[in-house]
């Protein structure tokens, strides 16, 4: 029984030395993230406008529902989205998004920070997501 507590306490030990620091000091210093990770949205911009098509994939494979998407037409007859919104709330950040779009027109950024302070702040529309 002794024996067992002072191999658990080797071990913490080992955790406390200064070799193992793994804090960040975060205002100051900023995590380097995965090529992989999924922050926030951002809609792709082609020369005039932006590259959706309003094909309704995105908010179809969507399991959280948040994606709003709103079909119009221009003048040539090509559709493009008179709006696009994203509950950031209620996102889940699975990137099925991404992934269902045909024309590669959403993409998901490496910007993971997300504090707010009013829940307006959290709604990104077509505007904003184009930034």
């Amino acid at each position: 029984m002794f024996k067992a507590l002072i191999q658990g306490l080797i071990i913490t030990a080992k955790h406390l030395a200064p070799s193992k620091i793994t804090t960040v000091q975060y205002p100051t210093v900023r995590l380097k993230v995965s090529d992989r990770f999924r922050g926030l949205h951002r809609l792709v911009p082609t020369q005039d406008r932006e590259k959706c098509v309003a094909c309704y994939l995105c908010p179809t494979v969507c399991p959280a529902k948040c994606i709003t998407v709103e079909a119009a037409e221009n003048e040539k007859g090509e559709k493009y989205p008179k709006v696009y919104q994203i509950d950031l709330l209620r996102c889940i950040f699975c990137g099925y998004c991404v992934e269902a779009c045909p024309v590669e027109a959403i993409e998901m950024t490496g910007a993971y920070e997300l504090a707010n302070y009013k829940r307006e702040d959290f709604a990104f529309t077509k505007e904003r997501l184009l930034k």
